[in-house]
């Protein structure tokens, strides 16, 4: 790089710079910038798009505990609804869990994500705090000293360098912390369920009062409200099959089958506003530091959509790494932040056993997997998991308890 390229490049600094606007970035700015903590946090896209993307909505009470402890569950208290109860749909009929009256007595707060963002957002800068949309975060240098950089691609065009004490990567599975770890000083942990889900937004009230799992020998399909105008839908996809494969209406009709809605009730049918494909894979990244720099969210963890759990690991995550954040910049109390990788990873490795139990009871194998004509011994066992969960108070205690928690 030339000088005269150098004098172009913006050049800024922050105790903490912040990757990605997501959950886990903007409770973590949130929390620091009450802290007196000098943050900025760097989004890639753009304030409307960060704002409209859609994702989870399913709350956990620890989750919806956090926000409560920092003043941040204002929105979903006014706009969203507790959620206590599912419905299995199988073969051998249907049956309900009142999973809010079991284990522990947990519910969920169905809340749409991008509804969530736009509240921590607003929070964030009312706060006066600093963000930076459309600058994307291209490497994180120097990790090795006590001055990490993040390289960026300012909104113009031009490089900028951002320069800070710690760096929080919450830019996702793909951005730029991941990227920016060096290969022998991390583990990557990785597994494929063999999976694939058609995801599906619907312009539709929910069509029942409950979290909806139907086991079909189509596969399997899925249904939770999010709003009263607006449904998710689920369809186990073909693998490498495009999202626009089906019409509307086979896609409708499909549906009705494995939700067997000539059983149980025909379904509320709606334009489908988003369809997409996605595999259910799973990963961990151990340890969650490196040097100045740590990990949060999904770039500390991708889990399969089964259970719920991203949304709610990431507020976990970045509550303890804020405290963490703020004791070692305001008191040299470094305690928490040596201790942060093996305190999140504790609960990312429960997440993720009990995210694999789910989608092995929601899913035939994949073919590939299905040994010696094993199809018919992993329906008696998937049969007989849906009938103790349907029976065994202690099975239901124990599936509630975890369904909930984090």
């Amino acid at each position: 790089m030339t000088e005269s390229q150098t004098s172009r490049t913006l050049r800024e600094s922050a105790d903490v710079v912040v990757l990605g606007a997501g959950p886990a970035g903007l409770v973590l700015g949130v929390l620091l910038h009450t802290a007196g903590i000098d943050c900025v946090i760097l989004e890639r896209a753009s304030r409307t798009h960060v704002q409209t993307r859609a994702r989870a909505g399913f709350l956990a009470p620890n989750t919806v505990r956090i926000l409560d402890r920092h003043g941040l569950a204002d929105g979903l208290h006014r706009h969203g609804h507790r959620h206590g109860t599912c419905e299995f749909r199988t073969e051998d009929g249907r049956f309900r869990l009142d999973y809010g009256a079991l284990g522990q007595g947990g519910q969920h707060h169905v809340y749409p994500q991008q509804n969530l963002v736009t509240d921590l957002l607003n929070h964030y800068l009312g706060l006066g705090g600093r963000i930076r949309f459309r600058t994307e975060a291209l490497g994180v240098r120097d990790t090795d000293g006590s001055r990490p950089a993040v390289t960026t691609r300012e909104p113009d065009g031009s490089p900028g360098r951002w320069t800070a004490r710690y760096v929080a990567g919450c830019d996702g599975r793909y951005g730029a912390a991941r990227r920016s770890l060096p290969p022998d000083a991390v583990r990557h942990h990785r597994y494929d369920h063999g999976v694939t889900w058609l995801g599906l937004l619907a312009e539709t009230p929910a069509s029942l009062d409950a979290v909806g799992y139907a086991i079909h020998g189509h596969g399997f399909a899925g249904h939770m409200a999010r709003t009263s105008e607006v449904t998710r839908y689920y369809l186990q996809w073909q693998r490498g099959a495009s999202a626009d494969a089906w019409s509307e209406q086979r896609i409708w009709d499909e549906l009705d089958v494995r939700m067997r809605a000539a059983d149980h009730g025909p379904l509320r049918r709606g334009r489908l506003l988003e369809r997409g494909v996605f595999d259910l894979t799973c990963d961990v990244v151990e340890p969650l530091r490196h040097g100045p720099l740590f990990l949060a969210g999904d770039a500390a963890s991708l889990l399969a959509p089964a259970a719920a759990k991203g949304a709610n690991l990431a507020v976990l995550e970045a509550e303890i790494l804020a405290e963490a954040l703020a004791d070692a910049l305001t008191r040299g109390d470094t305690a928490g932040l040596d201790s942060y990788s093996d305190r999140c990873l504790a609960h990312i490795w429960r997440a993720q056993e009990f995210t694999g139990w789910m989608t092995r009871l929601l899913h035939a194998p994949p073919p590939d997997r299905d040994q010696g004509g094993g199809s018919f011994f992993h329906a008696a066992l998937q049969r007989s998991r849906l009938a103790s969960l349907r029976t065994s108070r202690v099975h239901q205690d124990w599936f509630a308890e975890n369904y909930v928690g984090v």
